[in-house]
Formats: structure tokens, sequence, C-alpha cells
């Protein structure tokens, strides 16, 4: 029997967005569409245009030309005519705008639209397109007024409009305020700034569009460091003269992203000082996103770059435990030790951990004190003993086996499987607060509950995963064949690319043999940053991901802490919103 051919499921949605003008294509292969237009003034609502230009070149030959009237449909102003020599008679029998913005978008179709002071031009055409029905093709706009200001000094030209710059360049087409007549013009300023650009190291359309925007001195110097990278996804890091790493970031396509801190539309303040600091750009290539998400808090973890905000310590997080002893009582430790087996985190915060730690006070007989009890002696009461909210095993008021069947074990089970008791007590707690109109203390407990509902659904989602010995999983890939990704104990340990059109398991088994060896350990994340085991969970619960091999069954509690994130959802919701109006 002749072996059947592997076919790659297709799956809508995953193809490549594509369109528009490449920004890496050289300036001299990029079609320009040069357009100017003559107006009756005022603001653009759809309507004023008289006069259309344009002029398709590339590579410094003529393609095409494009000139009509528009009959605007209102009285020209006096001055208007005595500016352009476009008088009412003339626009009578010219189709209005409607019948030539067909023609006009097929003639700019594909191409970079330039104008000289840009935003008034594609301001009337876009107003005329949404007034009329047609869609805006959104083309890439090179403006030659900003592009005059950028490369011609003062000492060259007293200012940067078209009749001076005509007149500097000596444009074979003067201006006359016609619109063809201009756009003649600024096709000649065109090429004689393009060849100015060749002195900055500006040699294609996407550096020539952002070389006309403010881009700082810094980033203007340094735009070379954004050259040969790459574009694929990985992790590029910015380096210092000494070789430490300034800011490490990740993108599906390194060489674009890179390019992008040197454009005007960088504005972060210490993303320039970075910038000012940095003298090279490392690229690490990867074979899909997940592993440069992965690689990317590896080495922010490792090296806390200064221009990295977030991610930079993952050890700093702390847990939520029952200390050891008679009557045990709530502790946040920094670790936890091999023996613990009551805890609830990791928590990114001590602040958060103690909020957790006052909704299970709220909800269940533990105590507060941070007395070491005896079961021999007893030790003075506090307030909370007097008032009733907490069963004093200081005084010996309640059994060991009593306020471990009221307090530890309820503790237990909410953190390793159902918090369902803990959820009633603060709801009731809630209700009766919201009852007597004491509505900020019930809003207090509700930040409590949340708190406690956000940590349990996490470490139960996390302890899934982390107990899994070895899962491989794929996903299609964008251009076809499949990401591999190989999972041990909560830990990226592989990841891989399958060609098109060939079956993933050979790539999966060699990512098998040369991945990294992850042993098991205690608790819900033992190999890897919480983080990155959240970065993996998000991946594979994708709906277009699928499992291809695991080592044992993957589940979570069924009546664990999942069944309650739609009331999780409405607490954080309910509190979001209470900030919002206090804001306002």
């Amino acid at each position: 029997m002749a072996a059947q051919e592997y076919v790659q499921e297709s799956l809508a949605g995953l193809d490549p967005v594509t369109g528009g003008v490449d920004p890496a294509l050289p300036l001299y292969a990029t079609t320009f569409v040069v357009v100017d237009l003559e107006t009756t003034g005022g603001a653009p609502d759809g309507g004023g245009i008289t006069e259309i230009g344009a002029v398709k070149v590339r590579g410094g030959e003529q393609l095409g030309v494009l000139a009509t009237l528009v009959n605007p449909g209102v009285p020209i102003p006096p001055f208007i005519t005595v500016l352009t020599g476009i008088t009412q008679a003339m626009l009578v029998p010219a189709p209005p705008i409607e019948q030539v913005l067909p023609s006009f978008l097929e003639f700019v179709a594909d191409a970079v639209l330039v104008a000289h002071n840009a935003p008034y031009d594609v301001g009337f055409l876009k107003a005329a397109c949404a007034r009329h029905g047609y869609r805006w093709p959104n083309p890439r706009v090179l403006d030659t007024a900003a592009l005059a200001r950028r490369v011609l000094t003062r000492d060259e030209v007293p200012n940067r409009k078209l009749g001076t710059l005509a007149a500097y360049f000596r444009t074979a087409t003067r201006p006359t305020h016609r619109a063809l007549d201009d756009a003649k013009a600024t096709v000649d300023v065109l090429h004689g700034l393009i060849a100015r650009l060749g002195g900055h190291r500006v040699d294609t359309i996407g550096d020539a569009i952002e070389f006309a925007r403010a881009v700082t001195p810094t980033q203007r110097r340094k735009r070379h460091l954004a050259e040969g990278l790459p574009k694929v996804p990985g992790v590029y890091i910015f380096r210092a003269a000494d070789d430490r790493p300034l800011y490490v970031g990740t993108s599906v396509d390194i060489a674009t992203r890179v390019r992008s801190y040197f454009t005007a539309a960088e504005k972060r303040a210490r993303i320039s000082e970075m910038l000012a600091a940095a003298e090279r750009v490392e690229a690490v290539e990867c074979a899909h996103s997940l592993e440069a998400e992965v690689r990317e808090l590896r080495l922010i973890g490792a090296h806390a770059p200064p221009y990295n905000r977030r991610s930079k310590f993952p050890e700093r997080v702390v847990w939520l435990k029952l200390t050891d002893g008679p009557f045990p009582r709530l502790s946040v430790v920094r670790n936890l030790a091999p023996g613990d087996d009551a805890y609830l985190g990791p928590f990114a915060s001590r602040r958060v951990a103690e909020l957790a730690a006052a909704g299970f006070h709220d909800a269940l007989a533990l105590r507060q004190c941070t007395h070491r009890l005896s079961l021999r002696t007893t030790t003075p009461a506090c307030a909370l003993a007097e008032l009733g909210r907490c069963p004093a095993p200081c005084q010996h008021r309640i059994t060991p086996e009593d306020y471990d069947a009221r307090a530890v074990t309820p503790f237990r089970t909410a953190t390793a499987s159902d918090p369902q008791v803990v959820v009633d007590a603060l709801l009731a707690r809630i209700e009766t607060l919201s009852g007597g109109q004491r509505f900020e203390e019930a809003a207090v407990v509700r930040s409590r509950l949340a708190a406690v509902l956000r940590a349990a659904v996490r470490m139960q989602r996390l302890a899934a995963l982390s107990g899994i010995a070895e899962l491989a999983a794929a996903r299609p890939a964008a251009r076809g064949g499949w990401e591999l990704a190989l999972v041990r104990h909560g830990r990226l340990a592989g990841a891989g690319v399958s060609p098109p059109g060939v079956h993933p398991r050979p790539t999966i088994a060699a990512i098998r043999a040369t991945a990294e060896t992850v042993l098991p350990g205690h608790g819900p994340v033992p190999n890897a940053s919480a983080e990155e085991s959240e970065r993996i969970l998000s991946w594979l619960e994708r709906p277009e991901t699928r499992l291809v091999e695991i080592s044992s069954g993957w589940a979570s509690p069924v009546a664990g802490a999942g069944r309650f994130r739609d009331l999780l959802s409405k607490a954080e919701g309910a509190a979001g919103h209470q900030l919002s109006t206090e804001r306002s």
C-alpha cells in the first residue's frame, strides 16, 4: 500500500496580512503619486475641492498623469479666483468629486502618496471619501514640506514654501497655484530631496517617511543599530559599550520592531535615554513567539536590565502559608519549604498576599496573633478574642482538633481544591454590610474576596501544568507548518517549527532529544517563574493549539476555584468601576 501523503489542515484567519507598500522598498523602486489640490478654502468637510492634479513617477520616470477640474457644488470665493485663476464658469461643466474619486483611487493604488503640506491635501481627500462612501486606501504618505525641514538648512532656503523650493531646485515647471503645475513642481522637489537623503543613510521609503517626522538627533544618529537584523521572531537586546544589557524586548519581527525605536512614534523618555547609551543590538532568533516570550522573561530575570520595568525580579514573589506547630496561623514568606503543604501563591507583592490573608481571616476561624502557642500553657488573649472574632486558642478555649476542623482544613481545601466555604462566608459578610449601608466596608471585603479567588484560580492552573512530566503541543504556523513546544513540569524545555507539508512528529522527536532536562519539584512553579508558566498556558489554551503527546492527565479539580471565574470577573469589574467613579 502506498504511503499516505501528509496534508496539513488549514485554519481560517492564520494567513499573514499583506498589501500596501513595503517600508523596506528602496526609494528608486518606489512608485510615487504626487498630488496637489485646489480648493475653495476652509476646513475639509467632504467637499470644497475644485481641481486635482496627480503625477505618477518611479525611478525618475513619469508613468502617468491625472488632472481634472472638480465642481464643488458651491460658489467659489473671489479671492480663490484671484489666486488660482479658476472661475465659476470653468467649474460648471466639471464632474463632481464623487465621480472623480473612483479614477483617482485607482490611480493611487499600490503607490506612496506625496504632497507638499500633505495633511491639508490628504485631509480633503479622506473627508471626500468618507462623505461619499468610498473606502480610503490609507496609503503611506510622504510630505515634501516636512522632508525639506529635515534636509535643508536655513542657510540654503529661508522657508519651505513650494515656490521657494522650486526655485532652489530649479524645477522644470514653476508652481502657479494650479493643481497639475504644482504637482509637477513637487515631483522635481521630491527628486531633489531624495538626492540629499543618501548622506543621511536614508535609502528606503520607510526610512524616508520616518526621517521626515520629528525624530530626535539621538534616534537619527543611532538608527544604524537597526541595520542587518533578521525579520524573524525572537528577542533583541540593546547593549551598552561595556556589553551589559540595557533593554530586552521581543517581537515576531525583530528587524521591524527594533527599527521602530528610531521613529517619531517612539516618545518614551526612558527609551530615549537608553538609545543614547546603546552601542549595539543583539538578536536572538527563536522558533516562534512563545519561545521568544519565554527567552525574554528569562533574560530580564537573569540580567535585570535598567530600562526594563516589568518581569525584572521574578524571585521577589511571596507566599501565604500555614505555620507549623499547634494552632497554625497564616504567614507571608519568601520561599516554600519542602515540607509546606498548605499554602497559596505566588503573589507579586506582600500587599496582595496580606489582602488575601485578610479574606481568609474574615471567612475562617484562623488566629491572627503572632505568638508561638503551647498546648501546655496559656497566653493572654488579644482584643479579637474579646470581640468574638477569634476562637482564642491562646486560652485553650478550642481544642487542636476543633481548630483544625474550623480553620486549617477549610484553608487547605480552599487553596488546593474547593474554596466554596470561603466564598460563601465572604459573600454573606458583603451582604450583611451592604444591608447595613456600610458600602465602603463591603467594598473592602469584596477586594479581599477577589484577591483570594485570583490567587486560588492562578495556583490551581499552574499546579495542573507543573504536575505534567512532559507535554508536546503544536500550533499551525502562519506560513504553513507547525509551531512546536515541549513543556516539562511547567517549563519550556524545547521549541521548534516543522516545515510545511512534513509531519511534525520527526521534528518533535528531534526537539525531545535536545530538550532541557527538568526534574519535578515542590510547589506550583518549581522550575520556572509563574509568568513563564502562564505564558505557556496562554499558548496552550488557544483554540488552534493541539496536544500531540502528554505523559499524564492534565486536569483541574472538578469543584475547583476555576468555577468562580465569573464571580471573580464581577468583583474585579465592580472594583474597577468604583475606582473610575472616585477619580472622575
